[in-house]
C-alpha cells in the first residue's frame, strides 16, 4: 500500500529534490527585522531592493533571507503601522543585515487584521489565512468588554459555533476537535475558559495569531480542519514594563524585560476570574462558585548570532463547584524548548521539545468518588528552511508525538463503598516528516507543492472477542458490539492489539497574479486525524473523552479543495476576496441514541462511522486606512453527514441518508467597524446574523402502560431561530491615567435561542410547551488597561 502511494505521488518528491540549481557566484543577505522598543521579532515583515525583482518576507522567528548577484541596492524594510527604512548597500559577498523599525502611528492610517503588507491578500500565495494582531481585536467589543482572541476569530468567514458561548469553534463545517489549536507550537485541546465565554488565550501575552483555513502547509498535521497558531510575545529586551487591565470578571497583569539587554528578554503574565468572589462577599451564591486562573511564562536569550534559545510555558484552570454534590476541574499544562540555528544565511533550523496535559476530574460527593483523567503528550521535532535563492525556498522537517490516554482512574472517597476502578489507558506514537518546496516561477505565478507523510501505532492491550469469524469489541455487561447490534455469545480471542496506520498527505497552492491589485489562488490539501473526540453533546464539554484510532476507530481523513479571486482597489484602502471550497470527509464518527459515554470502557460500542461533506462560499470586503476601517464577512455553506447502520436491516442515523451536522449554518454574516475621531478615542460595533443551528423536534407523543412518550423526527431536520445582534464599543486611551473599553453587548437585548426544550404542560398534561433557554440579554462590560 505504501509503495503504491509512493508511485503515485512520487513526483512531488522528485520535483522537490531536483531543485533549481543556484547561479553560480550569487551572495545571500540575511537577519532578524525586530522592533525597535521592545525587540520583539516581527512577523511577516516586508524587505525588497528598490529597482530590483529581489525580495522576501520574514518568518515566524523574525528571519528572512535573499539570494541575488553581488551589486549595489537600495534595501526597503517595511512593516505595516512601522516607518519604512531604506539602506543603501553596496552587496558584493554574503552578511548579516538586520534592523530594527521603529513602530508609526499614522491619525489617518488606523489598522485593521493587519498582515505584513497592505495588499498581502493579493500578493501572498497562502489563501484561506488569516492573521490575527492584538491591536485589532481589542477594540473589537466582545461580552463583559474582555478581549478574546477566539471570539475575534468567529467574525470571520467560514469559522463559526454552534450556540452562543458554545466551547470551540467550527471551521469549513469541520468539528471542534478537528482544529489544531497551538500555544508555542505546544498543542492545546481545550481552548475554552468559564464553559465558552473566555479563551485561554490572554490578550496582554499574545503577539500573534494565525488562522489557516484550507491550503495548510505541510509543517502542519495531525487535525482534518483548521490549524490555529498562536504565538506568544518573546519579552522586552530593551527595557522593563508592567501592563495589566481589570475587568468585570477577570483581571490582567504582566511584567517583561530584559535579561541581558539586546540578547535576551523574558515575560510573565497571569489572569484570574474573580466572579466567585464578588458572588461570595454578597452571599449571593452560597456554596457554588466557578472561577478560571492562567499563567504564560517565556524567556529567550541569543547565544551568539546563530543560536537563540527560547523557553515558554502555560498553566489554566477551571474550577467550577456546586455545593456538595460535585466539584468539577480541567485545564492545560504547555511547556516548549525551542533552538534556532542559523547553520548559513541560507539555510535556518528550529528544533522543539513540546510537553502538554490536559487534565480534567470531578469529585462527585454524592456518590463518594474521584474521576481523574489525563491526555499527555511528549513531541521532540526538527525544522528547517533552505533558502534556495530569491524564487525557491525549500521547507522540511519530521518528529514525533507520543500520546498517553488516561480516561479515567475512579478512586472512592473516604468511607465509600465505591469500587476502585481504572478505565484502561491507551498509548499512541505518531512519527510524521514533511518536504515542501515554494517556487516563483515568473512575476506572475507562485506555486508550492509538498508531502507530509504520517503514521500512528496504537499500543498497548485491549479485549478482543471474536463473533462469526469478525474481530469484536464486546460489552459484555451489554451483551452487545459495535453500534448496539446485540449478540448471543462470543468467543474470546485476543488481548493484545497494536494498530498501524500511515498515509501520504499532498498539499497544493498556487497563486496567478493578473496584475499588482487581482490574483487568482488556488489550494488542495489532505488531511489525517488520528485522535477523536468522543462527545455525544452539541457543545462538547471538558468531561468529553479523547480517544486514539484503533482496531475500531479508522483515522479521519479529510481532502479540501478550494478556489479563491482576490482584489485590492482604491490605491489598497479596500480588499476582497471570494472564496469557494468542497471539503470531503471520510471516517466520521456519531453516535447511536442514548450513547453512553460516561465511565465507559467500551467507548467503541456506542458510535456509528460514516462520512461527511462541506461546501461553501466565502466574501469577505476590508477596508484597511482612514478613520474608519473594518470589514464585511459572509459565508453561505452547506454541512452534512452521512452515517448508514452496519448491516441492511440496521438504519443507520436518518435511513443512512445525508443529514445536516450539528455546526451547519446556511448564511453567516458580519459586520465589523471601528471609527477613531482622534488617537485618544474610538467606537467599534459588531452586527451578526446567522441561520439557526440544526435541532431535533419531537413529532408526536402517545401513551404506553400509562406513561406518556414523545417520538422525534428524523435527526436535525428543524432549526433553532436564527441568531442576531448588535454590540458597540468605546475605547478611551490615555484617560484617567489608563486606557478604557466600555460596551454593550447585544444592544437591542435580542434574546437567541441556546436550546428550545418540549415540555408537558403541568395544567393539561395532553398538551406539550416549547421552552426557550437562551445565555445573554443586553450586557454592559467595562475593562480599564494600563501600563507603566
Amino acid at each position: 500500500m505504501l509503495h503504491s502511494q509512493l508511485g503515485k505521488h512520487g513526483f512531488l518528491l522528485v520535483m522537490m529534490l531536483c531543485s533549481f540549481a543556484v547561479a553560480q557566484g550569487n551572495v545571500t543577505v540575511g537577519g532578524y527585522i525586530t522592533d525597535a522598543k521592545s525587540g520583539e521579532a516581527l512577523i511577516g515583515a516586508n524587505i525588497y531592493m528598490k529597482d530590483a525583482p529581489y525580495g522576501a518576507a520574514t518568518n515566524m522567528y523574525g528571519f528572512y533571507s535573499i539570494t541575488l548577484p553581488p551589486a549595489p541596492y537600495t534595501v526597503v524594510f517595511s512593516y505595516l503601522g512601522y516607518a519604512v527604512e531604506e539602506m543603501d548597500l553596496n552587496i558584493q559577498f554574503s552578511r548579516d543585515v538586520s534592523i530594527e523599525l521603529s513602530p508609526e502611528f499614522l491619525e489617518s492610517e488606523s489598522i485593521v487584521v493587519t498582515a505584513g503588507r497592505v495588499d498581502a491578500n493579493v500578493q501572498n500565495l497562502q489563501m484561506s489565512t488569516v492573521n490575527l494582531k492584538v491591536e485589532t481585536i481589542r477594540k473589537v467589543p466582545v461580552v463583559l468588554g474582555e478581549v478574546d482572541l477566539l471570539k475575534s476569530i468567529q467574525l470571520l468567514p467560514g469559522v463559526t459555533t454552534v450556540r452562543e458561548n458554545a466551547s470551540g469553534f467550527n471551521v469549513r463545517g469541520g468539528a471542534v476537535d478537528q482544529n489544531l489549536v497551538l500555544l508555542d507550537e505546544s498543542p492545546i485541546y481545550n481552548s475554552a475558559h468559564l464553559m465558552g465565554f473566555f479563551s485561554v488565550f490572554n490578550s496582554d501575552a499574545i503577539k500573534d495569531a494565525q488562522l489557516y483555513k484550507g491550503g495548510i502547509p505541510a509543517r502542519y498535521g495531525g487535525r482534518l480542519s483548521s490549524v490555529l497558531d498562536v504565538r506568544q510575545k518573546e519579552g522586552n529586551n530593551k527595557s522593563y514594563r508592567t501592563t495589566g487591565g481589570v475587568g468585570l470578571i477577570s483581571s490582567r497583569l504582566m511584567v517583561e524585560g530584559p535579561i541581558v539587554r539586546d540578547s535576551g528578554s523574558f515575560l510573565i503574565a497571569g489572569r484570574r476570574s474573580y466572579g466567585d468572589l464578588l458572588l461570595k462577599a454578597f452571599d449571593l451564591i452560597g456554596d457554588n462558585s466557578i472561577y478560571f486562573y492562567d499563567l504564560n511564562l517565556k524567556a529567550n536569550l541569543a547565544l551568539g548570532s546563530s543560536n537563540r534559545l527560547f523557553v515558554s510555558g502555560y498553566l489554566g484552570e477551571d474550577d467550577f463547584k456546586m455545593g456538595e454534590v460535585f466539584t468539577n476541574a480541567w485545564g492545560n499544562s504547555a511547556f516548549t524548548l525551542r533552538w534556532n540555528h542559523l547553520f548559513s544565511a541560507r539555510l535556518f533550523s528550529n528544533f522543539s521539545a513540546i510537553y502538554s496535559d490536559y487534565k480534567y476530574s470531578l469529585d462527585m460527593n454524592a456518590r463518594d468518588l474521584n474521576w481523574d483523567s489525563h491526555i499527555i503528550n511528549f513531541n521532540p521535532k526538527w525544522d528547517f528552511s533552505w533558502f534556495l535563492n530569491d524564487r525557491h525556498q525549500f521547507d522540511f522537517g519530521a518528529g514525533a508525538i507520543y500520546n498517553i490516554f488516561q480516561p479515567g482512574r475512579i478512586t472512592p472517597l473516604d468511607d465509600s463503598d465505591v469500587t476502585a476502578t481504572t478505565l484502561d489507558e491507551k498509548y499512541a506514537l505518531e512519527p510524521s516528516a514533511y518536504l515542501s518546496f515554494n517556487q516563483k516561477v515568473n512575476d506572475r505565478v507562485n506555486i508550492q507543492y509538498g508531502l507530509r507523510l504520517s503514521a500512528f501505532s496504537r499500543l498497548g492491550s485491549q479485549a478482543i472477542y471474536q463473533y462469526e469469524s469478525t474481530p469484536i469489541l464486546y460489552n459484555a455487561d451489554l451483551g452487545v458490539y459495535q453500534n448496539g447490534v446485540v449478540v448471543d455469545s462470543v468467543n474470546y480471542a485476543s488481548d493484545e492489539t497494536i494498530s498501524q496506520f500511515y498515509g501520504l498527505e499532498p498539499r497544493f497552492s498556487a497563486r496567478y497574479l493578473f496584475d499588482e491589485q487581482t490574483s487568482l489562488k488556488l489550494s488542495y490539501n489532505r488531511m489525517r486525524q488520528y485522535v477523536h473526540l468522543i462527545s455525544n453533546n452539541t457543545s462538547p464539554t471538558p468531561l468529553d473523552i479523547w480517544a486514539p484510532s484503533g482496531p475500531f476507530i479508522e483515522p479521519q481523513i479529510a481532502d479540501q479543495f478550494a478556489a479563491g479571486f482576490f482584489h485590492n482597489f482604491a490605491d489598497n484602502i479596500y480588499e476582497a476576496s471570494l472564496e469557494i471550497y468542497y471539503k470531503a470527509m471520510r471516517n466520521q464518527i456519531d453516535y447511536v441514541d442514548g450513547a453512553d459515554l460516561t465511565l465507559n470502557n467500551t467507548l467503541e460500542t456506542e458510535i456509528l462511522i460514516g462520512e461527511g461533506r462541506a461546501y461553501g462560499a466565502e466574501l469577505f470586503i476590508r477596508k484597511n486606512r482612514g478613520r474608519l476601517t473594518g470589514w464585511l464577512s459572509y459565508t453561505l455553506a452547506r454541512t452534512e453527514r452521512r452515517l448508514p447502520g452496519l448491516t441492511s436491516d440496521d438504519p443507520g442515523i436518518n435511513n443512512g441518508e445525508y443529514y445536516p451536522a450539528n455546526s451547519d449554518k446556511t448564511h453567516d454574516l458580519s459586520v465589523t467597524a471601528v471609527y477613531e475621531f482622534n488617537p485618544a478615542w474610538s467606537v467599534s460595533s459588531n452586527f451578526i446574523y446567522a441561520s439557526g443551528t440544526p435541532t431535533t423536534y419531537p413529532a408526536s407523543k402517545y401513551e404506553y402502560a400509562g406513561l406518556t412518550m414523545t417520538q422525534f423526527e428524523d435527526r436535525n431536520q428543524q432549526r433553532l431561530p436564527a441568531y442576531h445582534r448588535l454590540d458597540v464599543g468605546v475605547t478611551l486611551q490615555d484617560w484617567l491615567r489608563g486606557d478604557w473599553t466600555l460596551s454593550l453587548y447585544n444592544v437591542y437585548n435580542h434574546k437567541n435561542a441556546y436550546s428550545i426544550q418540549f415540555e408537558q404542560d403541568n395544567n393539561d398534561p395532553t398538551k406539550t410547551q416549547a421552552v426557550m433557554t437562551y445565555i445573554f440579554g443586553i450586557v454592559p462590560g467595562i475593562t480599564y488597561n494600563f501600563q507603566f
